[in-house]
């Protein structure tokens, strides 16, 4: 094993060279990193170990297993705990204030005069101190700063710990900025698309796996190599907030979806594939959530410690896991299989029939090993979702809590050994190395030092092997000018426009009131919310304001403040947003602080809930019974459904129509029969609407959902299973129903719904 390198210093230089093979690779490498080139039968490697001589992993010949299996036993334990974390989240520049806030030398960005794409004294401390190589990237101010960025990083990188580049990664990061308005023939900062929900409601895999094509190639001109998606989850409560992030509740559907999304991602051809499908236009994709997380009791979510017990009331375990078994995990390109997994936060309860353990997913030997590892054959890496070792704070609706679930009596460094005996690979959302340092001691001291470095040099080559076979090892490096090309190019930008456009739902056409007339008098109501908060916790300002940009909403129709004037209506509003199912408020007030999640508009007073819970926790800190049988809750945007009501009102006979942003099923009961037509979106651009609405473009995406009747159907569905609920019949008496969707000859019936459609 080698000695860990020196790391260089930041005034250091970083010019980057190139060096070209004749039938081979291009080689890039920093000069200010150590790094020279050596010569062997006429080709060039570099050597990124700075001994003179060329190991096996230095070898570009050689297959990524190879290469990963002899750096892995090169390295001091130091670097593979390293190379297991996995940052918390990095902006680009660093934000000056609040969680994720970081420094450069020592003072905020402001007060610096740093160039946005330096490195913080964080991102410096944990790359040489920590050895971390895996760097979760959110918010960058432009693709110029983040392809320059990231050479710095991947400059820093190279003179450290025999050169391992940094695997940067992303949450999703291509949805669409609705006041933006779309012009062929220019660009944008990123190709703009709807919510992976979107995706679904056109039906279409080969859609998504465009997308998937096409976000591959932003990231890596952004740096990135690893997509922290897709979620595969498949929603079978409809309440859960993260609904919009899947391909909604339909297990084949979500299957074809992601089979898609990862062959499109992780597929490089022609000249730009390295072996097996793998190459330089490849970003790993790490699917989430095994064994699926969308099973919540109440449908409340695991981020928060109200929600960490996911249940199955209907034993329908077995279908979450088809979209990974069947879907990411066999693949119809030569990649094979997703590179990376993701357990979700939850408490899967009463799922491990072989120890008995009710722990967070991460923490279960036998979700983790018994059955993805050896019963599904899954040798890739599995990484914790963040911030799982963490204690957890007192509030149960915290989203910055630390999530330990069921195993909160433990230590941090106990948390890290047992998830590396579960069988994880890496810990999301640590940048310290001290617990996962500590954690080996531990195996040391029950199992021997040899069984420790073997199970340590396991994860190791799982995490190397996914940077080898992208040729991070040879170059990292991005051309900046090129980058900004790539990101966001017209091309780039119309595919992303043309799929937002068939994600648009059309639910009700009374009368053929669309399309409306080009250039007829509209008149839109401004949108009301009272103060709020987020999902983070952060307060929201009340805000009154127009939902949609009317400088786009007048290229169709002329837009006016007067409803007396207007020829028709289309108001605009979203699901509604009852919180995260637990109340302070109620806890302080002697209750057990659990209340319901509402998908109606109005308050909803829980009539049909369950009186005694699944699941809960014993422990005097928390709460047994979770039952929120008899209480209330008002949606924080109940205003959205007066707006509707109001609008009516105001229009005297005149048609109107309402605009829905989908994040959830919702209950449209409320409002459906007082409107003339409903359109639904998953998040697209203002102007997508305005082209359905005016006869621009027909609809043509059908429902990735069912829609309620009621709350009473939605209390007694099973939150583990799917297509159990009683559907929304409307006016003309259409039933909401998953694949159900219009177009101006009426319902939809295609081959999509002949293959999808659910018989009754």
């Amino acid at each position: 094993m080698s000695d860990l390198k020196q790391t260089p210093t930041t005034e250091q230089q970083d010019v980057i060279q190139y060096v070209k093979n004749n039938g081979g690779p291009t080689l890039g490498y920093s000069t200010a990193s150590g790094v020279s080139i050596l010569e062997q039968d006429g080709l060039f490697f570099k050597d990124l170990s700075k001994d003179g001589t060329l190991d096996k992993y230095e070898d570009w010949r050689l297959s990524a297993d190879e290469r990963a299996k002899d750096l892995a036993s090169k390295m001091a334990i130091e670097q593979i705990a390293g190379l297991m974390l996995y940052s918390r989240h990095q902006s680009i520049p660093a934000v000056s204030t609040g969680w994720f806030a970081s420094t450069y030398g020592g003072k905020t960005y402001e007060e610096s005069c740093a160039k946005p794409w330096e490195l913080t004294d964080e991102q410096i401390g944990f790359l040489a101190k920590d050895h971390l190589r895996h760097v979760l990237v959110t918010s960058v101010e432009s693709p110029e700063v983040a392809a320059r960025w990231s050479n710095k990083v991947q400059a820093f990188a190279e003179g450290t710990d025999f050169g391992i580049p940094a695997n940067n990664s992303s949450d999703p990061r291509h949805s669409s900025d609705a006041n933006s308005e779309f012009n062929a023939g220019a660009g944008g900062h990123i190709s703009m698309w709807p919510e992976t929900l979107g995706l679904a409601a056109t039906f279409t895999p080969e859609i998504t796996r465009q997308f998937g094509e096409i976000a591959a190639k932003e990231y890596r001109a952004l740096g990135l190599a690893t997509a922290l998606s897709p979620q595969i989850d498949i929603a079978t409560d409809p309440r859960w907030f993260r609904f919009t992030g899947t391909f909604g509740e339909d297990s084949k559907l979500t299957t074809d979806l992601a089979r898609a999304y990862v062959d499109g991602f992780q597929t490089s051809t022609g000249d730009q594939e390295i072996e097996g499908g793998w190459g330089y236009n490849s970003v790993n994709a790490m699917v989430k959530h095994w064994p699926g997380g969308g099973s919540g009791e109440g449908g409340r979510d695991a981020h928060y410690g109200c929600g960490k017990y996911a249940v199955y009331p209907g034993n329908n375990f077995d279908e979450h896991l088809i979209p990974f078994t069947d879907g990411a995990f066999k693949l119809d390109g030569k990649t094979d299989k997703a590179s990376a997994v993701m357990p979700y936060y939850t408490v899967s309860v009463d799922q491990d029939p072989v120890n008995g353990e009710n722990v967070g997913n991460s923490y279960s030997k036998y979700l983790v090993t018994d059955l993805l590892r050896e019963k599904y054959g899954y040798d890739g890496v599995v990484c914790t979702d963040w911030l799982i070792t963490a204690d957890e704070s007192s509030s149960k609706d915290s989203f910055l809590s630390g999530k330990p679930w069921g195993v909160e009596e433990l230590s941090v460094a106990e948390r890290h050994y047992k998830l590396l005996m579960a069988g994880v690979d890496q810990f999301g959302g640590n940048n310290e190395i001290e617990p996962v340092l500590e954690a080996y001691h531990m195996g040391v001291a029950e199992h021997g030092e040899d069984y420790m470095r073997e199970r340590f040099e396991k994860s190791a080559v799982r995490l190397l092997r996914n940077i080898f076979q992208l040729g991070l090892f040879e170059n990292p490096y991005l051309d900046v000018e090129e980058s900004t090309h790539i990101v966001g190019n017209p091309a780039f930008m119309e595919a992303g426009y043309e799929a937002q456009l068939k994600s648009i739902v059309m639910l009700k056409n009374k009368n053929q009131v669309l399309p409306v007339q080009p250039k007829s008098k509209v008149y839109i109501p401004k949108r009301y919310l009272p103060v709020g908060k987020d999902w983070f916790g952060f307060p929201t300002p009340e805000s009154l304001k127009h939902p949609v940009n009317l400088e786009i909403v007048e290229k169709y129709f002329h837009v006016t403040e007067n409803p007396d004037e207007a020829d028709f209506a289309i108001v605009f509003i979203c699901s509604p947003n009852s919180g995260t199912g637990y109340s302070q408020e109620d806890a302080d007030q002697g209750g057990n602080g659990y209340v319901p999640i509402s998908l109606q508009y109005r308050t909803y007073t829980a009539g049909h809930g369950r009186a005694q819970s699944l699941a809960g926790d014993a422990r005097d800190s928390d709460v047994l019974n979770r039952s929120y049988l008899g209480k209330s809750v008002t949606p924080h945007n109940t205003t959205d459904l007066d707006s509707v009501l109001e609008t009516k009102a105001k229009m005297k006979g005149k048609p109107v129509i309402v605009s829905m942003t989908l994040t959830n099923p919702t209950i449209v009961a409320e409002f459906e029969s007082e409107v003339d037509a409903i359109i639904a979106n998953f998040g697209v651009q203002d102007q997508a609407i305005m082209e359905i609405v005016s006869g621009a473009v027909e609809p043509t995406a059908l429902l990735p959902m069912q829609m309620p009747a009621n709350m009473k159907t939605v209390e007694e569905q099973f939150e583990d299973v799917a297509h159990d609920m009683d559907c929304h019949v409307d006016s003309v008496n259409r039933v909401y129903d998953f694949a159900f969707g219009l177009n101006w000859s009426g319902v939809i019936e295609d081959t999509r719904t002949a293959k999808y459609k659910k018989v009754k």
